[in-house]
């Protein structure tokens, strides 16, 4: 019950200031975490904000009361209005918010059965409601599930609740299995002068409307883009080595658990999280065909139908087969129907996707299953494997790609230390040509201190874009320093005080202006070269070189980093905001490996889990194809961020080197003249 607390929130009117600290009006009711940027509430809680915005109150730290406040906006309500005449929102009264900047929160755990709540089921109650003492506190109560209102098929089918009361505000508080450790409704309505409510099943929100248009990405379906999110969240933590968290799956384990259970909580979530890797079934018929394959499973009879990977394996819970190792072989031959099924799209990361699922389901089978079966797996592996290997030949190169910057004009700034004035530097302006020829726009040799740098450079650095921006196609900002400010934020720097940051205005870049002690000679200067021309000639690919499974680790030396491809991207986990001497070391030595594109991430706790960093930074990578698109993809996140889009939230901070070795530096020492 600490998990379901510190991740249950208290929902406002925007703007709501000191009032929020008691039950005023600004107060709408309560909400919980269900993945990460994502807040699960009622649609009469939610809806009551200001234009679909609400302020989302939450404890981002277990060990402090303090609340945090972060905006959020409403994204999906069941339904979607309120029905004239009517007194109160109609079931299933759900709605999810999405916030509108990247926090770090934890999360529920979700159920996948369909129908977790059956009668006679213990369950625990959490919301805010008013304290005695007349401020808002965490409020939890035990409750018995006693029926429903209205059939399983009903669009407006609700759960009765009884036994304890349910307190004016814990509307949108979760409900939680107390047998299985799992969230499995949301609270909705309290009995007017009685103990007891109604509560409305986790399972209806797969009645999310389903997108009309085809689904090319992820977050084109909601539904799908909150749960692969938070089976993802919760694996990540349960298989991350370097988290000293108690997770969900901790806890689980710890319960006696129902008679016959076939996945332990471990198993189970490690399952999901592999499964979450995979674009979602084309659409529920699909499923249902993959399902109805399957020996009694009977998923038609499920209301609401299954959408996602997810719901599939809930629905095998249910099954009744005659013995564990039977009930093991359908989850098996279920994923095999995964890695076999058509996807309404691909990604770079489907690839290590499939390959997990088989790794997974080869060692289950071979643990605990008999030799025949295991020889009809691999059978079944060597068919799919054929089927994919023909899918994944490098696509033909896209006619209306991304800008590919490395045939532009850009911008140029130079920040030089002063070494006997302590963070205060020279700069210089200037439009970089395609012939190398940079033109000055503007330079001052009297030192700025580095808060000041964004106010002093505004008027500079906007004359310069307008000297080389194209319609529709910003120039791209190449920011040139000493390896120690190569984490300069640059990209969140403001030119004006109610301005976007640069980086959500165009492409921005950082690039070393003194790579090492010595000169490069030639034969650094061939690796840059042939590095470069690695990450423009064949498909990129990203390397996290400071981080394995979780854990921090040194950076390899020089010789080891030669080892790799030359369309390696090389990718920073652990340098941080304040990045100590060895991380400033590790990315030097990647400097004198000789590659000239390089990502790093500035944000980020030392102990936080970082998978999910590693699967999108790559899955970038990959899908920027080139270096010189690679500042657009960069560019895009970047805008993500800061329209609030979820699934962009993973590169909040991150860094993009970029230093074309045809495009050098002007000499040290020369300063440019300005004009």
């Amino acid at each position: 019950m600490d998990l379901v607390r510190d991740a249950t929130v208290r929902i406002h009117r925007p703007g709501g200031g000191y009032a929020t600290d008691g039950p005023g009006p600004s107060f709408l009711g309560s909400g919980f975490f269900v993945a990460p940027g994502w807040v699960l509430t009622c649609a009469h809680v939610a809806m009551q904000g200001e234009g679909r915005e609400v302020s989302v109150w939450y404890r981002a730290d277990p060990h402090d009361s303090g609340l945090t406040e972060v905006p959020g906006a409403v994204v999906a309500a069941l339904p979607g209005t309120r029905p004239a005449g009517s007194h109160g929102w109609p079931a299933p009264d759900l709605a999810l918010v999405q916030l509108r900047r990247p926090v770090e929160h934890p999360c529920v755990y979700v159920t996948e059965r369909a129908e977790a709540m059956l009668r006679g089921r213990k369950v625990r109650v959490v919301g805010w409601a008013r304290s005695p003492g007349g401020g808002l506190t965490t409020l939890s109560g035990d409750c018995e599930v006693k029926g429903t209102y209205g059939g399983w098929a009903d669009a407006d089918q609700q759960i009765r609740l009884a036994e304890d009361w349910l307190e004016l505000g814990m509307s949108g508080g979760p409900v939680v299995d107390v047998t299985r450790g799992e969230v499995v409704g949301v609270i909705k309505s309290q009995l007017d002068g009685h103990q007891g409510g109604t509560a409305v099943g986790i399972e209806r929100l797969r009645s999310l409307t389903v997108p009309g248009g085809p689904v090319e990405t992820e977050t084109d379906d909601t539904y799908q883009a909150v749960f692969h999110a938070h089976d993802r969240y919760h694996a990540d933590r349960h298989n991350s080595p370097a988290s000293t968290e108690r997770t969900w799956a901790d806890v689980q384990s710890e319960l006696p658990g129902p008679l016959g259970r076939v996945l332990s909580p471990k198993r189970r979530i490690d399952l999901l999280g592999r499964l979450a890797e995979f674009p979602p079934p084309v659409s529920t018929r699909n499923l249902l065909r993959l399902l109805d394959g399957l020996p009694n499973v009977h998923a038609r009879d499920l209301r609401p139908a299954p959408r996602g990977w997810r719901d599939g394996l809930g629905a095998l819970c249910d099954t009744r087969v005659r013995d564990r190792d039977a009930a093991l072989e359908l989850i098996l031959r279920y994923c095999m129907g995964v890695l076999a099924a058509d996807r309404p799209y691909d990604v770079p990361s489907t690839r290590a996707a499939t390959k997990s699922l088989w790794e997974w389901v080869k060692r289950i089978a071979d643990e605990d299953l008999s030799r025949d079966f295991r020889q009809e797996l691999v059978l079944h592996w060597h068919a799919v494997r054929q089927r994919r290997d023909q899918e994944h030949q490098r696509p033909p190169e896209p006619r209306n790609g991304p800008v590919r910057y490395g045939e532009r004009a850009f911008v140029l700034l130079e920040l030089e230390p002063r070494g006997w004035e302590r963070d205060r530097y020279d700069w210089r302006v200037g439009v970089a040509r395609r012939t190398g020829e940079v033109l000055p726009v503007a330079e001052d040799s009297q030192g700025t201190g580095l808060g000041a740098l964004a106010e002093r450079l505004a008027a500079p650095l906007a004359e310069a874009f307008r000297r080389c921006d194209e319609p529709d196609s910003p120039a791209m900002l190449q920011v040139a320093v000493v390896p120690a400010l190569l984490g300069l934020d640059v990209d969140n720097w403001r030119t004006t005080p109610d301005g976007p940051p640069l980086g959500a205005q165009r492409p921005v870049a950082v690039r070393c202006s003194d790579p090492g002690q010595q000169p490069p000679g030639e034969e650094l200067e061939g690796v840059r070269r042939a590095r470069w021309n690695g990450t423009r000639n064949a498909p990129m690919r990203a390397e996290v070189v400071d981080c394995e499974d979780g854990m921090g680790v040194r950076v390899p030396e020089v010789t080891t980093l030669h080892t790799l491809p030359h369309e390696t991207v090389p990718v920073l986990c652990r340098y941080g905001d304040r990045p100590a001497p060895e991380a400033t070391a590790g990315l030097v030595r990647i400097l004198e490996g000789g590659f000239g594109v390089a990502l790093w991430r500035r944000t980020g706790e030392t102990g936080a889990v970082c998978t999910e960093f590693h699967r999108r930074a790559a899955d970038a990578v990959a899908e920027a194809r080139s270096a010189d698109r690679l500042p657009q993809k960069i560019h895009e996140l970047r805008q993500g961020v800061r329209a609030g889009r979820t699934e962009t939230y993973w590169s909040d901070g991150v860094a993009l080197f970029y230093d074309d070795p045809h495009h050098p530096l002007p000499g040290a020492g020369q300063l440019l003249e300005a004009p």
